[in-house]
């Protein structure tokens, strides 16, 4: 029988962090670690789509997974994304792979080529049947450019034991309430998106793979502990005080709003790679303001 391990807020590690020549700096890699892991999230999640994971090879990423479960070393749980749109490449990665330290993958689903909901349902087919490790669903529309629908995320649900959770980032919170209304118990609803997570959290979302929280870990985590106790006006709060930045993180590309966050918080560089670019100057003064505002 597969357990959930992942209720509460699991933190995506931003990775890569990079240098001004835009290698990867495990320096800094290594610092955020540390302060997510110290600032009390419950898991992490390693390759994601705020890690830019489209613009490593495959030797940065393995590299990564190395460093990332050499440092951890057992302390949290962590997940390591795993997705695409060739099924059959995944399929045989899941065969072949490392994932010897990992407690589940997150798999999004497939991008530009669009494929229909029976599509999407056998591409997750496949993934469930070949994966060593429990499934964890992402469907984030704005992304992808397709959306999984309630009905085959419930199917896919159901059908699959080792399918144990979905990160819904569709924005569609009547698609989302079905989801928790109708899934197995099994089956858990993790928000996607920070600024939704308080509302999913009163509907019956376990928690949230943040962005936000790369920056305030502590502060959003409360926040959902506080959710998930039913303190909601005390979880409220929080939320609110978040709203402005929530915003602003996206308005220029996420990860370039959190990168921009981080920088100014002392943490790394402010790098990306192509084709992704830093915020602009006047989102960048933004954020910088609402840092103050927020760290007093």
């Amino acid at each position: 029988m597969i357990i959930f391990l992942f209720s509460q807020t699991a933190l995506i590690i931003y990775v890569p962090t990079f240098k001004s020549d835009k290698s990867i700096d495990y320096d800094a890699l290594r610092v955020l670690i540390e302060y997510l892991i110290c600032n009390d999230c419950d898991y992490l999640v390693v390759l994601g789509t705020t890690a830019e994971t489209p613009t490593l090879s495959k030797d940065e990423r393995q590299d990564i997974k190395d460093f990332v479960r050499k440092q951890v070393a057992g302390r949290v749980p962590l997940i390591v994304g795993h997705g695409g749109n060739n099924t059959m490449e995944l399929v045989e990665e899941l065969k072949t792979g490392d994932f010897e330290g990992f407690s589940a993958i997150l798999s999004v689903v497939p991008y530009y080529n669009k494929p229909s909901q029976e599509g999407i349902y056998q591409h997750y087919k496949a993934i469930a049947e070949a994966s060593p490790l429990p499934v964890i669903l992402y469907n984030v529309p704005g992304r992808t450019g397709v959306n999984m629908s309630a009905d085959t995320t419930l199917r896919l649900a159901y059908a699959f034991e080792n399918i144990i959770g979905v990160k819904e980032a569709s924005g569609n919170i009547t698609q989302m309430d079905d989801i928790i209304k109708n899934k197995p118990s099994r089956f858990d609803v993790i928000s996607g998106d920070d600024g939704v997570t308080f509302p999913l959290l009163t509907l019956g979302a376990v928690g949230v793979i943040s962005v936000i929280g790369n920056a305030f870990p502590r502060e959003f985590s409360k926040m959902v502990r506080l959710g998930l106790n039913g303190e909601y006006e005390n979880a409220r709060a929080i939320h609110h005080k978040f709203t402005e930045l929530f915003s602003l993180l996206f308005v220029d590309g996420n990860p370039a709003g959190v990168k921009c966050a981080l920088h100014h918080m002392g943490f790394i560089e402010n790098e990306l790679r192509l084709p992704l670019v830093p915020t602009r100057i006047a989102t960048n003064e933004k954020i910088h303001s609402v840092l103050k505002s927020l760290r007093g």
